[in-house]
């Protein structure tokens, strides 16, 4: 069954999450009716998402797509130990991606493939 978790936040707030229960075995234990505290900061938790979102946005950013704009969806599951974790919610992990474009704009790729076709025109 799932629990409660407590994560503090760097400025000494407090954030209650319902967390799963680890897969290793561990179990998530509170002294007194109280959720149980994590051991690392909320921020702490959170920083491996923000590095794989960095990632995600470089590659989807550089290149020859460009989109306007990207959005990226990540399933995260709080761990005590662990921290976050992106969820699975297939049998993969849980990620989606979403590239938008505006209309009438002309990616990098369309306007090499037309520079392409005009300069073959030409010849």
């Amino acid at each position: 069954m799932d629990g409660l978790l407590e994560f503090k936040t760097e400025d000494g707030a407090q954030v209650v999450v319902e967390a799963v229960d680890e897969e290793t075995g561990a179990r998530l234990v509170s002294r007194g009716d109280g959720p149980a505290q994590a051991a690392r900061t909320f921020e702490g938790a959170l920083e491996g998402v923000r590095a794989a979102a960095e990632s995600a946005l470089r590659v989807f950013r550089d290149g020859v797509l460009r989109p306007d704009s990207v959005e990226l969806e990540f399933g995260v599951r709080l761990s005590a130990e662990a921290g976050a974790v992106i969820a699975k919610g297939t049998a993969e992990g849980h990620l989606v991606v979403k590239l938008h474009w505006s209309p009438g704009r002309t990616s990098p790729a369309d306007a090499a493939r037309t520079a392409d076709g005009e300069a073959a025109g030409r010849s």
